[in-house]
């Protein structure tokens, strides 16, 4: 019952759609119930021997009643249809909406083990499904609920012992649909998760598409494909079968009143005690009685697919998010300074040892921190704590003073500015994915922020120049290229707080210099935390900062580290041979 309250809980806000709903679904069940009268009474007009000379203009009159009923019948349907698909996909549309902001609220932290794919099936498809429940599922089983009840107060009235007998059936379909509901929603749920599972590897093939051909891995990645479309479609046809025994069980259960119906009713008519009129009046009802039935063995389908996927929606909006405002979180006041400070932090991920312990680092307004360190010692997750990616563990994390968790988030990053070795463009143009970070910027500002990183000239160059489409992920571009549209992005930002992960390391020299002059301009006068594999690009670093093993182990300028002789000095010993091998191999390539 709970998912069926969340979505309860939206249909309110929209009163008037389902009103109109559920007005015209009353007036269907009456005009239902009013055309077997109709009928009735024409046959108890003609086949009455004692027939007036105005029976033939009672049937007449008869006729055009029964256009009046049809007329108004199709209106109705219209307003019941239109109104209900109304609600129902603004339903859906509110229901999106909130599972995005949801997903937004979550922290890095969740999206560690989740397939993007999955994530998208349930915000689009499994949503979908609830618009069955609002438009057709709901509406359904009132309307057939009420005509159940109005046309069995019709056949008590017209022969309360047929009533009784034509109620046989009815026991059985309810244990039906019973036995149907317990199997059948775990089918449907079933489906739902093998169509995101087919969603999350077609998303996965196309964006590596490129991997995909240089790796000759086609027939290989079809094959994986074709595995996923064949278990979505076997868990489907599972489901449609279990329908496809359910439906045959109601109709024939149906069937068996219309027997009783007319062996009992034959022989109530031959006994005199029922007028035939009754008994043609009787059949027709008695398909109006069955046929909310039938209908509601459908809506029992609809009921399951749409609660498979309610549930699969109430689980994600139940993942708490690990980085939340406190409720007495409160707005970082104007521009920070920038001065940032690590008291005892430690952190790990979900599972397995600290990746952070016991880390104490200053870092003072306007100045040059550099990280450094063998691979997966824990820099970027350090710095991604700034900006409360993650929590920690243990410990504090204070800027300017302020405890980052006594800040509301949306304040707190709009002091950071972010460039990362992968950048993500969007699909979009040129001008869209500069504007990202701060869309209310004027022309000129995002130009100049263009100049200062080095991205004007190769810009303008462009088929559109800043309207260029560079397709999704900036596909169009070169690594360089994408590299100083994210610094231009960070520039027109303006953030007081800085966060560089070695956003040189995978382009060419020249470009190298280029992206390096743009950052050296991005740099002035802010707080900068680097996070830096080439040790020669933070010799200028206020300070370098040396982790190894989660923990902090030598803090000082390039030349008090090389000094005291220790992991820093040997990591630059490393790289210094490392380049003159490179030197030379390039030299003899040249010659």
């Amino acid at each position: 019952m709970r998912p069926l309250k969340s979505v309860f809980r939206y249909a309110k806000r929209y009163k008037v759609a389902l009103a109109l709903t559920i007005v015209s679904m009353l007036a269907l069940v009456g005009i239902q119930l009013v055309a077997p009268w109709l009928i009735r009474t024409m046959v108890a007009t003609v086949t009455d021997p004692a027939a007036s000379p105005d029976a033939l203009r009672i049937v007449a009159r008869l006729a055009l009643l029964a256009l009046g009923v049809y007329i108004l019948r199709a209106v109705m349907q219209f307003v019941r249809s239109y109104a209900a698909h109304v609600a129902g996909w603004h339903v859906v549309a509110d229901i999106r909406r909130d599972v995005y902001r949801h997903l937004q609220r979550l922290s890095l932290r969740f999206y560690e083990d989740k397939q993007t794919g999955q994530l998208m099936s349930r915000t689009v498809n499994d949503t979908d499904l609830l618009e069955q429940l609002v438009a057709h599922a709901i509406p359904d089983v009132l309307v057939n609920v009420l005509m159940l009840a109005g046309v069995t107060a019709v056949l008590v009235r017209l022969s309360w012992q047929l009533a009784l007998l034509s109620m046989i059936p009815i026991p059985f379909i309810l244990l039906a649909m019973q036995g149907f509901a317990r199997y059948v929603r775990p089918a449907f749920r079933q489906r739902q998760v093998e169509l995101g599972e087919l969603n999350a590897a077609l998303n996965d093939n196309l964006s590596g598409i490129r991997e995909i051909q240089a790796f000759t891995r086609e027939d290989a990645e079809a094959n994986r494909i074709w595995s996923r479309i064949v278990r979505y479609r076997d868990s489907l046809l599972r489901a449609l079968r279990l329908m496809a025994v359910f439906h045959p069980s109601v109709e024939f259960a149906s069937a068996m009143g219309t027997i009783v119906l007319i062996y009992f009713g034959g022989r109530l008519v031959l006994d005199r005690t029922l007028p035939i009129a009754d008994l043609v009046a009787y059949f027709l009802y008695l398909e109006l009685l069955y046929q909310p039935v039938r209908a509601l063995s459908n809506v029992w389908e609809s009921i399951q697919q749409s609660l498979a996927g309610a549930e699969r929606i109430a689980e994600l909006l139940d993942q708490a998010p690990d980085v939340a405002e406190r409720p007495t979180a409160v707005e970082f006041p104007g521009r920070a300074k920038g001065a940032v400070r690590f008291q005892d932090v430690s952190f790990r991920y979900s599972v397995g040892n600290m990746v952070l312990e016991n880390i104490n680092l200053d870092i003072a307004p306007g100045s040059l921190v550099a990280l450094v360190g063998p691979t997966g010692v824990g820099k970027t997750t350090l710095a991604m704590l700034i900006p409360r990616f993650y929590d920690v563990c243990a410990g504090t994390i204070t800027l300017d003073g302020h405890d980052l968790r006594d800040l509301t988030l949306d304040s707190l990053r709009r002091q950071i500015s972010i460039v990362l070795q992968e950048v993500f463009l969007f699909h979009g143009t040129v001008r869209e994915n500069i504007l990202f970070g701060r869309p209310d910027a004027t022309e000129e500002q995002m130009i100049e922020s263009a100049r200062v990183a080095n991205a004007h000239d190769f810009i303008t160059e462009l088929p559109q120049g800043y309207d260029t489409v560079i397709g999704e992920r900036g596909v169009k571009l070169s690594g360089g290229q994408r590299q100083r549209l994210a610094i231009a992005r960070a520039v027109l930002k303006d953030a007081p707080i800085l966060i560089l992960d070695e956003a040189t390391s995978s382009v060419d020299t020249e470009t190298e210099l280029l992206i390096q002059q743009a950052l050296e301009r991005l740099m002035e006068g802010r707080t900068t935390i680097v996070i830096a594999h080439r040790l020669s690009t933070v010799r200028r670093a206020d300070k370098i900062v040396v982790l190894q093993n989660g923990k902090i182990v030598e803090q000082g300028t390039h030349d008090e580290l090389i000094a005291q002789g220790g992991l820093y000095r040997y990591l630059n010993r490393v790289q210094v041979a490392e380049n003159l091998v490179q030197g030379v191999a390039q030299a003899s390539q040249r010659d």
